[in-house]
């Protein structure tokens, strides 16, 4: 399928028949450099992450007044997650939804009521507040129930939907910080608020729940104003009180943080002076560490299946070593993912730590960022799989999630297709997990100034927002893509085709991965800053991956592939061979692949597009 925007040529060659039962791999690695094979992680099948931000999936209006309320702008609910989203998902190729802003965070709207005490928006970010400043950690957001006093019977009624067609339930734990108006009243019985027992009179005490500025009162941010000009609250008066200020959640002692600071969000306290060179105190064990570890047993009791762990690098690798395996005492198979950022803690958080999995944020997502945008170069990728050899299995891909800009968006791609190369590498690179963002495969802009976060090619977090292209696929809640254009409908086909792949595929699940790229790249001592190319291979199939990233030229490109990895006389008799195309199944080809001397000679034409099955 031909596009006026996108032509891309991912070349998938398979060489060999495929038995059910996988066998042993053998390779000859003496004839094979090391820093070029990465050995197989078996996995029974690929996860395949669907981040929803829950507030925004389900909602069908779209006014998008910028601050607008909840009435005008209107929210997504548990039950607009319905078995029709629900069977979509599963059939694009999805194995986890991660439901993000479950828990309750501070927000406007009014539910005192409800017994929820209300929060002020001198301390709130936009109207709908940030899903990371929770104020409730044993209760959920009231804005995505239908029925506010049946909210928690709502989300555990959303986990057995989404079981019910074969997906996994991911929600976050946020143990880094709170809101500054923290209160449960759903607390179990016995268990006392955070900072309840805290001496307030002292900066750090390693049973203290938080830090605090003794002799300070905590003042707004200069210049905040936030619901913006033209727009009120009753409590939008810089009259928060809170005393004495306790430090702000990004480690910021001041009691006028600044206005980029996280200052609606105070930080937790693990035991571990972060004034005074960061000396650690943990025995006896500090009570923060057990009232988290309360907290998560909660949650694993609601037969959730992972957590995705926020800014867990903030938190000491000491507690994760210490809780992770008490909570897999409780459910052994429930995952945790972190987000950390600092690639020199990756092994420390991973077999210390004993997390399952870790973003790959500055290392892949970067990388391919880079190239997309025309910064980078290829080879900068066999620099980042050698660089996490041995845990590239245990490292979550991906290139859009709440943090980042939309590809879409002019501050990143400006075209979704010009994206497709790097989610084949994304998706394909190692058996490990790989995340799509809602809306990402049909192209969401993130356009417009929702009202805090402003326009900044990013969906808003903060704010009671229709998602356009996303609400076209919604369709008024029938969730059959309806309403999409012809342009959409072709992305969210390739993503379909990927996402499948990637999960289904026996090799991307079982197989080893030899950068052949880097291997022709160091015998002809020629660099192409375009294309990319490797294989991943078992004994009973071999998968040729190729994509160009470059959306101006044909790239022709010449292919050596080791003897010890592929009897090349299956190419020897034809010069052109018929293929089918994988990503058009429907289509039968054929594509010039010459063999002279071991070489295959390829056409890849720009930005991506062909899986080629032979």
């Amino acid at each position: 399928m031909q596009s006026r925007y996108f032509f891309v040529f991912l070349v998938i060659f398979i060489f060999s028949c495929r038995s059910d039962k996988p066998e042993n791999i053998n390779v000859d690695i003496d004839l094979i450099s090391g820093n070029l094979l990465e050995e197989a992680h078996q996995v029974q099948q690929k996860i395949v992450v669907y981040q929803m931000m829950t507030r925004l999936f389900g909602n069908k209006v779209a006014v998008n007044k910028p601050y607008g309320t909840l009435e005008e702008n209107g929210v997504g609910k548990f039950l607009d997650i319905n078995d029709e989203a629900l069977s979509s998902l599963a059939d694009l190729g999805i194995t986890h939804v991660w439901y993000t802003g479950i828990i309750e965070h501070a927000v406007l709207a009014d539910y005192r009521e409800y017994g929820i005490t209300p929060d002020d928006a001198d301390v709130v970010k936009g109207r709908a507040g940030s899903p990371y400043a929770i104020k409730d950690y044993y209760d959920v957001n009231p804005d995505l129930a239908f029925q506010v006093e049946d909210r928690m019977q709502e989300f555990e009624d959303l986990i057995k939907r989404t079981h019910k067609h074969q997906l996994k339930v991911i929600i976050d734990f946020v143990p880094n910080h709170v809101a500054r108006k923290y209160h449960s009243n759903k607390k179990p019985e016995g268990i006392k608020d955070l900072g309840s027992d805290d001496d307030v009179s002292v900066n750090f005490s390693h049973n203290n729940n938080f830090y605090y500025i003794p002799g300070e009162s905590f003042k707004v941010p200069a210049g905040y104003d936030p619901l913006g000009q033209m727009h009120s609250d009753p409590t939008e008066d810089n009259l928060f009180q809170e005393y004495p200020a306790k430090v702000s959640g990004n480690n910021v002692f001041k009691a006028q943080p600044d206005i980029n600071d996280w200052f609606e969000t105070v930080k937790l306290n693990y035991g571990v002076d972060i004034n005074d060179s960061e000396k650690k105190y943990f025995e006896p064990i500090p009570d923060t560490w057990f009232k988290m570890r309360d907290i998560l047993i909660y949650w694993a009791k609601k037969n959730i299946d992972g957590f995705r762990c926020d800014m867990a690098e903030m938190v000491p690798v000491e507690f994760w070593e210490w809780v992770i395996p008490q909570v897999k005492e409780v459910n052994n198979d429930i995952l945790f993912i972190a987000e950390i950022y600092n690639p020199e803690q990756y092994n420390n958080y991973l077999f210390n730590g004993k997390f399952d999995f870790l973003y790959d944020k500055v290392q892949l997502y970067d990388t391919l960022k880079h190239i997309i945008q025309g910064k980078g170069k290829t080879t900068s990728i066999s620099v980042v799989w050698k660089s996490l050899s041995g845990i590239n299995h245990r490292m979550l891909r991906f290139l859009e999630n709440h943090d980042e800009q939309r590809i879409a968006s002019p501050f990143f791609a400006g075209d979704p297709f010009r994206a497709i190369p790097a989610m084949v590498v994304t998706s394909f690179l190692s058996s490990g997990p790989v995340m799509i963002y809602f809306g990402q495969e049909v192209g969401e802009q993130g356009t417009g100034v929702a009202g805090f976060s402003g326009d900044d090619g990013r969906t808003s977090i903060y704010d009671y927002w229709g998602v356009p292209a996303h609400q076209r696929w919604m369709n008024d809640g029938a969730f059959d893509g309806g309403k999409l254009s012809g342009k959409e409908k072709q992305l969210r086909k390739y993503y379909h085709s990927i996402l499948n792949i990637s999960k289904s595929h026996p090799v991307i699940n079982e197989g080893l991965f030899f950068d052949l790229f880097n291997y022709n790249y160091q015998i002809s001592k020629k660099e192409n800053s375009h294309v990319y190319f490797f294989l991943r291979f078992t004994d009973n199939e071999k998968l040729l991956i190729i994509v160009n990233f470059s959306d101006r030229e044909n790239q022709k490109i010449k292919i050596t592939i080791p003897n010890s990895i592929i009897d090349h006389s299956i190419l020897s008799q034809n010069k052109k061979i018929l293929a089918r195309d994988l990503l058009n199944s429907q289509i039968n080809t054929k594509i010039n692949i010459s063999k002279e001397n071991g070489i295959l000679s390829i056409d890849v034409k720009p930005l991506a597009a062909h899986v080629f099955e032979f």
